[in-house]
Formats: C-alpha cells, structure tokens, sequence
C-alpha cells in the first residue's frame, strides 16, 4: 500500500499528462503483478463494492475520535468528502502495516459476508494500521469513492511504456466485462488467451462538437455525413457462434436485448458492427423516442409484451470486423462500402438494418438538413472524414457531431442543494418550476451551466433568502430565472407537470427577466406535443 499511496500523491500533485505518464509507468513496471492488476481495474472503473454503509463509518470514526456526531457532520459538510474528512479526524494510528495494495483490497472484499461487529473490528484495526495517504486511499477504496485524475486513455498509455505493447492493442486487451477476480495480470496484458478475446469490444471511436462552422474542416467532398441517433451506442459482436452486445461504457447489454440473438441468422462469423440501438417504429420506418428505449434500460429479462411494445434494432453505421478481420486501420469510406455490401438486401425482420447516409454536395446544403434532425427522430447529424481510420477513443479532427441547438426554456428557481465534492460548500443543485395560472409547478431539476462566479453568487443569496429547510433542500423565494436547455421532453406520470426532460442543464442566469415572464406550464405542454 505505501507503494501505491506514493503513485496516489504523484498523479494526485500535478496536471502535467507527462508526470502522470511517467509515474504511473515507473509503477507498472515495478509493482508486483498482483497490485499491478488491481491499479489498470481501479483506474479503469473497476472498484471494489462497498461493503460498509456510510453511516455507519461516519459513527465508527467519530467515536474512535472522540467528536460527538454533531461535529463530525459538521466537519463533513465543511469538507465535503467522506473518506478525507474521516482521515482528518482519526488519531495516529499506534501500529504499521506492509501488506500490499491487493492484500488491502482482499480485506475490503472479505467485509461482504461478516457481521456488522466483525466489520467494526477490522476497519477499526485497518484504521489504527495505516497513516496518511495509505488510510486516505483505503477510505476512499471503503467507500466505493476512489478516483484520481488519470483517464483510462493516460493510464493505457502508461502500460504501453512499462511493457512495450502497443497502446492500441493495450487499449483492445482492456476492454469487456474482466474484473481481478476472473483473470490475473499475465492472462490479461502479457500472455493474453485468444479465446478469452471472442466477446471482447473494440474500444469506441468517439466524436468532438464542430466548433464554429462546419466548412472550417476542409472541401465537402472529404466528408461523409450521417443521422446522429439517440439511442445507445453499441457493438454487435458475432464470434465463436455466439453474440455479444456492448454499450459505450463497456457495459455487456446481450441480456437486455435478446432481439439480437436472431443476428446469426442473417450476419456471418467474425463480424463486429458499431451502430446505435434504437426502438424501431416499422410502420412509420422510424426510431422511436428515447422515451420507448428507456423502458428497456435497466432490464435484465425482458417480458414478451415489451419485446412487443418496445422492439429495438441495430442502425449500423461502421464495420469493425469482417471475416475475423480488424478493419479499423481502413478508411472510413472503405469500411462504409463494405458495411452497405454486407448488409445489402438484408431481411426486413433481421434486428440490425443499415443507417443511411445524408447527401449533400455543399456545406451549405447540411444546415437546413441539420434544422430538420427532429422530424427524423435524430439529435443533428455526425461529419466523418472520409479517410479517417477507427481511433481509439476522442480524436480531434476526423469525427465530429453537429447536434441541434438544445431545446429551452425560461423557468424560476424554487429549491437549492448544496452540491458535492470541491462544491460541497455551494448550492449547486436547483429546482425550477413553471408558471400553471398563479401557481409555480416543478418540472426539472439541473446542476450544471453555470460558472463558478455565478455559483457563489447564488449561493450567497440562498443562504441570506432561505424560507424553509427539509434536510439538505432548502425552499427559496421565487426570485430568479434560469433558461433551461434541454435534449429532449418526454410525458411522465412520476412529475406533477406530467413533463420529463432529457439533459436539463442551466444554459444562463436570466437576470434580466422579471419572474412573471418565466413560461408557462401551457409553453412545456405545447413543446411535448411537438417533440415529444
């Protein structure tokens, strides 16, 4: 763990992507395979669960401190971060430990199935083992919060210095559902299983928004422009005679759409498509709104009738893999072409089906098409060079989304809520209501558009205004209009306007709007009639 806690300070002290490399690096190539492991499983989300509840820790390290719970919650509120404010609170510990960063996490997993009194005893004797950074880390580890700022890209990068690979192949090997307990370090980056790799993702090509005017990215003839869906983002894999379905955040979907299985019925062996699933409206021969997809999210079976009721496809739109063949070192315009080849003709039950491309000649023929995303159920539209090969993750320059401008709307606040983390001093956290006749109807929530400046302002004028408090909410005087920006509204029957936003977020403080020009309940009714 001291190792570990040393790697913890030095990516923890800089914004230098060049110092984090390094250390990190010098890490992996000198710790031991099992610590090893478990650093690539942490920095790439992979956390051990919580096995404690945060009550009960906040009591426990109160009393091992002396404070009286009162100033304990006091300190958290003032520190805004768990597992720090239980390190600054706890007494010097009176022994020291050497276990190693992976022995450490073996005692938090081993937490699961003890009883609370056995659960007390070990961290209380974790506790009075380790001091400074190495508490703070296994606090943060405890209570399922551990981060550090070191993307999976940096940290893939930094394996490939300490072992060689390459970063692209790194960056494939890491992909899929593997955990530490089902593969060891060897298995997974050295001596990896060729059939452990059948279901395994290529990692995702993502986007950047166009900035400023698409005729900025060069002559119209290098690009290709397609429908950017909302659905979820996914590969469909067919290897090894089975079918797997994975999200963008490397989330194994094959359960919660058994649509695809019907896949190798029409799609030969060794191919991998990317492409965006979507509930599919046969009779119009249009996707459906996010809305439909959302009763299929979170689902591990899925009853007949939704199958019914909510059937979902593929829009395909890039070909991965054809034959057991990696093709994203093609062009994109070659890829294309074999992409529309395969799935020429293809049965209209088959659950994946060809996402179109959008002609244009000029960049100018591209914006009316843009304005007219909605009535094809589309956010806007994605650019793609037409040479560009499949990155691995955000690269500037050869994909880019052009999405619509959000919805809006100009709504009163009526509730705040202190935020979290570095904001956990400020009231961050907003509800916003519309004008029904006299009366204000909540309809969104939002915690994000505003500047840092503006959050101290409105949090200066929450504490002197606040009426009433239920917990950590505080009511307000309906004193101030934010416009809302949103992706999309929906009908809910769990919000009192019957209203639910998609993406809501703070587009500007309207300080120069009276209250009674906010809109109306009647403005949102008319906004859901026309794109919901």
């Amino acid at each position: 763990m001291k190792r570990f806690a040393t790697l913890f300070i030095a990516l923890d002290q800089t914004t230098k992507t060049s110092v984090k490399t390094a250390a990190l690096a010098e890490y992996l190539g000198e710790a031991p395979e099992e610590d090893r492991l478990w650093t690539i499983a942490l920095l790439s989300g992979r956390r051990p669960k919580r096995t404690v509840n945060a009550s009960r820790l906040s009591e426990w390290a109160a009393d091992v401190a002396g404070l009286p719970m009162w100033l304990f919650k006091a300190s958290y509120d003032v520190v805004g971060d768990l597992a720090e404010t239980i390190h600054l609170v706890l007494p010097e510990p009176s022994q020291t430990s050497e276990r190693s960063l992976s022995e450490w996490i073996d005692v938090i997993r081993g937490l699961a199935p003890q009883d609370e009194a056995a659960r007390k005893a070990a961290i209380l004797r974790a506790w009075d083992e380790l001091a400074g950074t190495e508490r703070f880390v296994f606090n943060k580890l405890i209570t399922g919060g551990f981060r550090v700022g070191v993307s999976q890209k940096l940290m893939t990068r930094a394996l490939a210095h300490a072992t060689d690979i390459p970063e692209a192949e790194l960056a494939h090997r890491l992909m899929g559902n593997w955990t530490p307990n089902t593969t060891s370090y060897a298995a997974l980056i050295t001596e990896p299983d060729p059939e452990a790799g059948l279901s395994r993702p290529y990692p995702f090509c993502l986007a950047h928004g166009v900035e400023g005017d698409p005729a900025d990215l060069g002559p119209a003839s290098d690009w290709l422009a397609e429908w950017k869906w909302d659905g979820i983002r996914g590969q469909l894999i067919l290897r090894g005679g089975q079918h797997h379905l994975w999200s963008r955040g490397e989330e194994l979907m094959t359960d919660r759409f058994p649509e695809f299985a019907r896949a190798r019925d029409f799609l030969p062996e060794g191919t991998v498509l990317d492409g965006e699933v979507l509930v599919w409206d046969a009779d119009a021969q249009r996707p459906r709104n996010f809305n439909a997809l959302q009763s299929r999210i979170g689902r591990k079976t899925v009853p007949k009738k939704l199958l019914i009721e909510a059937p979902v496809i593929l829009r395909a739109y890039d070909l991965l893999e054809q034959d057991g063949e990696d093709l994203r070192a093609l062009p994109f315009a070659d890829r294309r072409a074999r992409l529309e080849v395969l799935l020429r003709g293809i049965a209209p039950e088959a659950p994946v089906a060809l996402s179109p491309i959008v002609a244009f000649d000029e960049w100018f023929d591209l914006a009316p098409i843009r304005a007219d995303a909605r009535a094809a159920a589309a956010e806007g539209l994605m650019l793609k060079r037409r040479d560009s090969p499949y990155h691995v993750g955000r690269k500037k320059g050869d994909w880019w989304k052009w999405k619509l401008d959000p919805l809006s709307i100009d709504a009163v606040m009526i509730y705040a809520q202190a935020g979290h983390g570095r904001r956990a001093n400020l009231y961050t956290d907003f509800t916003f209501a519309v004008w029904k006749g006299d009366e204000l109807v909540p309809f969104t929530k939002a915690y994000s558009g505003l500047t840092d400046a503006e959050f101290n302002n409105i949090t200066h004028w929450v504490r002197r205004n606040t009426l009433e408090r239920f917990g950590p909410v505080r009511r307000v005087p309906p004193a101030h209009v934010f416009e809302i920006g949103f992706e999309g509204i929906q009908k809910s029957s769990r919000h009192k306007s019957g209203v639910a936003l998609r993406f809501p977020r703070m587009l500007r403080w309207r300080q120069d709007k009276p209250v009674a020009e906010a809109n109306t309940h009647e403005d949102l009714l008319k906004m859901l009639e026309t794109y919901g």
